[in-house]
């Protein structure tokens, strides 16, 4: 079978390390699900998540037509079916002031923190 980024999959946990888990796609190929590809939260413990054995989805981040390796991930699929399910209520959005947040804010506002500071210690 010929494999495309983007495609999603359906593959069998074949093994698991601390870096991630090996899946069979197909008697020819495999893949790796890094574990910054297991879910957007912090994963501490893969098999938290999969279990050797399991039949997983998977989407297709990268793939080596060479060597019929390929990148997977759990954590894009998570994201898709999220956006999915989560409509919003209202679409209008009330207007709110432009914030400045950073350094150039605090850069910004610095001089006049210092003036007032002096007047304060004088």
């Amino acid at each position: 079978m010929t494999y495309q980024i983007g495609q999603i999959v359906e593959g069998k946990i074949t093994g698991i390390q601390p870096y991630g888990a090996f899946v069979s796609l197909d008697r020819n190929t495999s893949g790796l699900i890094h574990i910054s590809e297991i879910s957007d939260g912090y994963v501490r413990d893969i098999s938290r998540f999969v279990n050797v054995g399991d039949t997983v989805k998977v989407k297709i981040i990268d793939y080596d037509y060479n060597t019929r390796q390929a990148r997977l991930s759990l954590k894009a699929l998570q994201r898709s079916r999220a956006r999915s399910y989560h409509r919003p209520i209202n679409t209008r959005r009330a207007s709110l002031p432009e914030m400045k947040i950073g350094f150039s804010s605090i850069a910004d506002r610095l001089p006049k923190w210092i003036a007032e500071a002096k007047k304060k210690g004088s």
